[in-house]
């Protein structure tokens, strides 16, 4: 099938997936959309769960494996929308829609460029296409789910609103709750020993500790307290102040080594993580993607935010039409030329990399 046709394709798919909804752990619909898509084009395919997943016809296990993943789960709209979420309504080149950016423009990109590759011969990377679900809850069975599946990934593109750049490495995350404990006593007495107040000491702590190793690509290690909570009546001093601490690791440590860290150091009664699971990832701007990419003219950087890279344990790169900015915004939208224009470096890239 000729590009511009898979592109017309493609858009329709948008369309299709923007107006059926496919909140996290509720995407069966759009997983459905996505299975008549493989039929329409006789690519043999599997599901599990809500994840649809293909390989190319022409598999062979001796060779590397590389993963193109995107997820077709949506957050909830938030109340600024002015626009009906679930319709796609195109103006003035945009096609707006919940998930229309986030991710529905990458993953429909993917599928095409998938699809254009299904069936050609002597390529040197096999192609694993899944579409999953639970990205945005960083569910159970989303992609996490895939990785015991499918065949052991080698390299990974996933699709996310990077304008078609290269994040060459992107933030692992680490939820903290943690405790500040002191002694219980009625406001009108004298107490030396106030959790409220030792928690001053806690916070320049935690504003002020810095963690070495900086990463060429992602910067330093991120730490931000985003929630207190104590007491409940004016006249009682509380027993303990409970915290919340979002830490955003680079690539020079792992989340276990910040756990340790901030266990060993940070001056709490106690301090535990909620997972250990959403690592930093990162690929060498030598790997024969990368170097293709910056001969496309496309800018290599690191990306602050989150995506189902986490998962991966493989070499892997974020990349796809949209612009992160526009992600669970109100009138989400993403411009038609942008898949277009994300289907055809798609295919151009992998034509330097795997033909």
């Amino acid at each position: 099938m000729a590009l511009k046709e898979l592109t017309t394709d493609a858009i329709a798919l948008l369309k299709q997936l923007i107006e059926t909804q496919s909140f996290s752990s509720e995407e069966d619909q759009t997983a459905s959309h996505i299975e008549a898509w493989f039929k329409r084009n006789d690519i043999e395919y599997k599901r599990n769960q809500n994840n649809v997943w293909a390989v190319n016809k022409h598999f062979d296990a001796s060779k590397p494996n590389m993963l193109l993943n995107s997820h077709h789960d949506t957050v909830k709209p938030n109340s600024a929308y002015t626009k009906d979420p679930l319709k796609a309504i195109v103006e003035d080149g945009k096609l707006y829609g919940l998930g229309s950016n986030d991710a529905g423009g990458c993953l429909v990109s993917l599928i095409a460029t998938f699809t254009h590759f299904y069936n050609h011969k002597d390529l040197k990377y096999n192609l694993i296409l899944v579409a999953s679900a639970e990205e945005e809850s960083s569910g159970p069975n989303g992609l996490n789910s895939m990785l015991k599946i499918i065949p052991k990934i080698d390299v990974a593109i996933v699709g996310e609103p990077t304008l078609m750049n290269l994040a060459v490495a992107e933030k692992g995350l680490v939820v903290f709750d943690a405790k500040v404990k002191g002694t219980a006593s009625h406001a009108a007495h004298p107490n030396d020993d106030n959790p409220i107040y030792k928690l001053i000491e806690t916070l320049q702590w935690f504003k002020d500790v810095k963690f070495e190793k900086t990463s060429e690509a992602l910067g330093d290690v991120k730490l931000t307290v985003t929630q207190i909570n104590a007491g409940k009546q004016h006249n009682v001093v509380p027993a303990d102040v409970e915290l919340v601490i979002d830490v955003r690791v680079n690539d020079k440590y792992t989340n276990t080594e910040i756990a340790e860290f901030l266990q060993k150091n940070a001056p709490c009664s106690s301090i535990v993580p909620r997972s250990l699971h959403l690592n930093s990832s990162s690929i060498p701007v030598s790997h024969d993607l990368i170097k293709a990419g910056i001969a496309m003219g496309r800018i290599p950087y690191g990306s602050p935010t989150l995506s189902d890279q986490a998962w991966l344990s493989c070499k892997s790169i974020k990349m796809g039409p949209g612009d992160s900015t526009r992600s669970h915004s109100a009138d989400e939208f993403i411009y038609l030329n942008e898949i277009e224009e994300g289907i055809e470096i798609y295919v151009e890239l992998l034509n330097r990399v795997i033909v």
